[in-house]
């Protein structure tokens, strides 16, 4: 209870102002449908709707011009709540019906659609984890956690009719004010859309409750819920995909430095449709709305980016290790020395999506070199960028206005405005930091932070909250910084109560105090968020009396020698602490609100300073990464070459660094089959290719003495040999479905890596499959490396001058103790087919089968190697033309990339006419052993 002279008081305020958990009025009441629960988010509230609601996108073939948008009032500049029906009078929620159902626990064929009181029944939502707009920040590294909880809702729309395929999606992250469209054209495979998806790994997709009617539901509901198991997901009525109002949003919310966007997305009719379902949702479950000209907008096409799909991402181990998913031996892991949860967040969508622009992937390589080559400039960002807090995540809740002021609420926004005067204090050292910088991007980045509203919004905060108001570690500590953040003599009120607040929390010292000289023991006063003051103890020197505590004492715990426990007196005084407590977080509140309604008109320039903090982090993770070992800087060139290269991961974990190989693939060599042994090393080689290819497409160096890469718009990967049971899908099925895939999505800038296709059937099916695919992926200029144990395979390089052999090369070595054969694997590739012949069977004799069986199996394995393996001769017209063809594409390549002096030109020149004669001269010689 607050004393007589501070009670008098405090009604001049209540009437003022109302008092906290009492919703402020919006206009009438609107029911969304749904029931929620004590415990849940308060009721939904919004205005009457806005006249001319235009119908549901998606059911034209052809796209008519958007109709004129009458001008929207704008609330007044002063007022904060004021904005509150700006948002809400977009749409009537009036019969704004929801199903939700979560996958997990949907039937064999169609997920459980669960009716909302407007249809049938009145069932609680089930599946959604309800998320709320507090913010807790933890005082580790980013790059010490590995587990990326999902936050981001997802809308998706299809085009219906003529129109089917065309593809609309809105996604929002929770955690982060910013809103991504996308809309494209996708086949029947809808391999753009659960890629897409797979990388956002949404907690929940919205859809239309047309496309999933039991019995007639759409290909794409069906495979998106297929690929999506325990992703909840939402049924909207189809009227609420509506483009109108979704332009309208965009109109509203979109920060006037991304408004380029409406020029992008004004005929984009499904994006919009998707954005109107998803903002209408996401203020429903969130029971707030957000700040006008408050959100990030932007447009991202399929372009952009390389493609990696769900499953070379899981084969290549790029987020998740396959052997233990807490473990972080992935490319994630190599590379992630992030600071912040922004910089990790765009290091995850970096691997998943890799750039394909050669200017910014070398402008983002530039500034990696600069960080490499200045010391100072590496740590004095890093010692910077270190101390941000996620600014994402603050922006995010600092544009939500609530629609019911709560103690929660109020304590949020107070934490908040702390928090963002600690990241703006940051903004001169940051640029401090930069300041000799020389590279475009760096200064690009730096001169960002010369934003002059940087500093208008910081001077708005101080003549506010007090200086030494601060993010400090401890519940506790930062209930203190609250308190105590406004500044002394703007509310009189305010502080006669933090005056009372002090006295409080003095008299529970004092009484703890007097506690322990009372009855002779170590008490000291001590504080949780859960409990808030109690007393605690250690026994380690002393012996209770009967070894029991007083009886004063009461909800006594236990842990080794220390003991925890309260009184009913301090209870009473932790209950008033409390009660002064709401009003000086209402009082501050008030304030508080009013600051930022000041400070709206300027808080766009943070979404900038956010995109920096992330991408300066990122890239200073990159320049740590080449600090622990010998990366080297990639080149962009039609051709990759890779000198001794070799595997990041495998780097990670070995104690000795991995075998390094070569690899050249060129347009007139774009196909190499690979062959050799079990376990000589095949599956490691392709991954490495892989990896090291996203690693120079996202801007890192990458493990070589050298590297020149060709941009890869798609990569695909088929490397696993398990079955799905969830998809009753075999061995041999599974490898059927993804080479289907890659079939059918791959292109010419695609880099394909195939390991061991056919092995789920017999040898004569699997080669001839093998056989044909390997023909279909010849007619593309794709890179493709197909490693393989069918020998017959290696034969296709006379039919195809672009295809090239390699092996992995083994040795024999004597086994003096067990007086046999084993085999060395060196590791090394090497040009040509192998000779190793039976080395399955040299791997079972290793093992312990048993000698009479291996004995057998080499006499069988001989006479049906004798009855189905012919010798295939090229002829010497073959080997004319495939001379001729590879001086022609040497010639090709050396025309385009060649920075060779005319001295060191001349001389390779002179050795490929050499090299071109012998390999002539050699036909010569098999025509005439021919003719014999």
């Amino acid at each position: 209870m607050l004393r007589p002279e501070v009670s008098s008081v405090l009604p001049s305020v209540a009437a003022a102002s109302p008092a906290l958990g009492e919703p402020r009025s919006q206009g009438p009441r609107c029911n969304f449908g749904l029931q929620e629960t004590p415990q849940s988010r308060s009721s939904a509230q919004a205005s009457a709707s806005t006249p001319g609601t235009s119908g549901a996108a998606g059911d034209r073939s052809s796209s008519p011009s958007l109709p004129g948008h009458p001008p929207r009032a704008r609330p007044a500049p002063g007022s904060y709540f004021g904005n509150k029906k700006s948002n809400a009078e977009n749409t009537c929620a009036s019969n704004f019906t929801f199903g939700t159902s979560s996958s997990s626990a949907r039937g064999n064929n169609y997920p459980q659609i669960l009716k909302t009181p407007l249809s049938a029944g009145n069932p609680q939502r089930s599946g959604y984890k309800s998320w709320t707009p507090q913010m807790e920040y933890s005082a580790t590294s980013s790059s010490a956690v590995s587990t990326h909880s999902p936050s981001v809702i997802v809308a998706v729309v299809e085009g219906r009719g003529l129109a089917r395929g065309e593809i609309g999606m809105a996604s929002i992250d929770l955690k982060s004010p910013q809103i991504i469209l996308s809309q494209f054209a996708d086949n029947t495979t809808y391999a753009k859309v659960i890629t897409k998806l797979k990388i956002l790994s949404p907690l929940e997709i919205i859809m239309s409750n047309t496309a999933c009617v039991v019995g007639n539901s759409t290909k794409l509901f069906t495979l998106i819920t297929e690929n999506f198991k325990n992703v909840n997901f939402t049924t909207v009525q189809r009227k609420y995909f509506n483009e109108t109002k979704g332009l309208e949003y965009i109109e509203q919310l979109c920060v006037t430095e991304f408004s380029t966007v409406l020029m992008e997305v004004q005929s984009k009719y499904y994006c919009l449709a998707a954005v109107a379902a998803l903002l209408k949702y996401v203020e429903f479950i969130q029971n707030s709305v957000y700040a006008p000209k408050s959100l990030k907008i932007c447009f991202q096409g399929s372009e952009q980016t390389a493609m990696i799909d769900s499953s070379s991402a899981q084969n290549l181990e790029l987020l998740i290790n396959n052997q233990d998913c807490r473990n972080n031996h992935t490319l994630f892991g190599v590379l992630n020395y992030t600071k912040t949860p922004g910089g990790s967040r765009r290091l995850r969508s970096n691997i998943l999506e890799p750039l394909v622009d050669i200017e910014t992937i070398n402008m983002r390589l530039d500034c990696v070199q600069e960080l490499l080559q200045d010391e100072e400039l590496f740590f004095g960002l890093q010692s910077v960028i270190s101390r941000f807090l996620d600014t994402e995540q603050l922006l995010s809740v600092l544009v939500q206005i609530p629609k019911q002021d709560t103690v929660n609420a109020a304590e949020s926004k107070i934490t908040n405005l702390i928090y963002l005067k600690h990241t703006l204090e940051l903004v001169d050292p940051l640029k401090i930091a930069l300041r000799n910088c020389s590279t475009p991007l760096l200064r690009a980045y730096c001169g960002s932070l010369e934003d002059e509203r940087f500093g208008i919004i910081l001077e708005k905060i101080k003549t506010i909250i007090n200086d030494d108001a601060r993010y400090m570690k401890g519940c506790l500590n930062m209930r203190t910084q609250k308190c105590y953040a406004v500044r002394s003599n703007i509310n009189e009120f305010l502080d006669i109560a933090r005056r009372t607040y002090t006295e409080i929390v003095d008299d529970i010292a004092g009484m703890i105090s007097q506690l322990a000289e009372k009855y002779s023991l170590p008490l000291r006063t001590s504080f949780s968020s859960a409990r808030g003051f109690f007393i605690q103890m250690t026994t380690d020197c002393i012996a209770l009396p009967n070894n029991q505590l007083p009886s004063e004492f009461i909800k006594i715990s236990k842990v080794k020698s220390s003991y925890t426990f309260t009184s009913a007196d301090l209870i009473k005084m932790n209950e008033r602490c409390q009660e002064s407590l709401r009003e000086i977080y209402h009082m501050t509140y008030m304030i508080v609100c009013k600051l930022l309604s000041e400070i709206y008109e300027h808080i766009h320039c943070l979404y900038k300073l956010s995109d920096t903090v992330s991408m300066l982090d990122m890239l200073l993770s990159f320049a740590h990464a080449c600090t622990l070992s010998d990366y080297v800087r990639p080149e962009f060139t039609d051709t990759l070459a890779i000198k001794q290269g070799w595997h990041p991961i495998l780097e990670k974990i070995s104690v000795e660094k991995p075998i390094a190989n070569n690899t050249y693939i060129t347009e007139g060599s774009n196909f190499l089959i690979i062959t050799g042994p079990n376990m000589s090393g095949k599956s490691t080689y392709l991954k490495q290719i892989a990896l090291c290819q996203i690693m120079a497409q996202i801007g890192s160096y990458v493990p070589a003495e050298y590297s020149s890469f060709r941009i890869a718009e798609q990569i695909f990967t088929r490397i696993s040999t398990d079955d799905d049971i969830e998809t009753n899908s075999s061995t041999f099925m599974k490898e059927m479905k993804e080479i289907a895939y890659i079939l059918h999505n791959a292109n010419n800038k695609s880099l394909i890596l195939i390991d061991e296709l056919g092995r789920g059937t017999n040898t004569e099916e699997g080669i001839g499959i093998c056989y044909a695919v390997c023909e279909y992926l010849l007619s593309l200029k794709a890179f493709t490396l197909f490693a393989t144990h069918f020998l017959e395979l290696c034969h296709i390089e006379v039919l195809y001058p672009n295809v090239e052999n390699m092996h992995f090369e083994v040795q024999h070595v004597k086994n003096t103790s067990r007086n046999k054969e084993a085999i060395l694997y060196t590791y090394k590739l090497c040009k040509g087919l192998t000779e190793e012949k039976n080395y399955g069977l040299k791997a079972a004799e290793v093992s312990s089968l048993p000698p009479s069986i291996v004995l057998d199996a080499k006499e069988i394995t001989t006479q049906i190697t004798r009855q189905i393996l012919q010798n295939q001769r090229s002829t010497p017209e073959m080997e004319r033309q495939r001379a001729v063809y590879h001086l022609a594409t040497r010639l090709v390549q050396t025309a385009r990339n060649s920075q060779l002096d005319p001295d060191s030109l001349r001389m390779y020149l002179s050795n490929l006419k050499k090299k071109y004669e012998t390999d002539f001269s050699r036909a010569e010689q098999v025509s005439g052993k021919t003719e014999e």
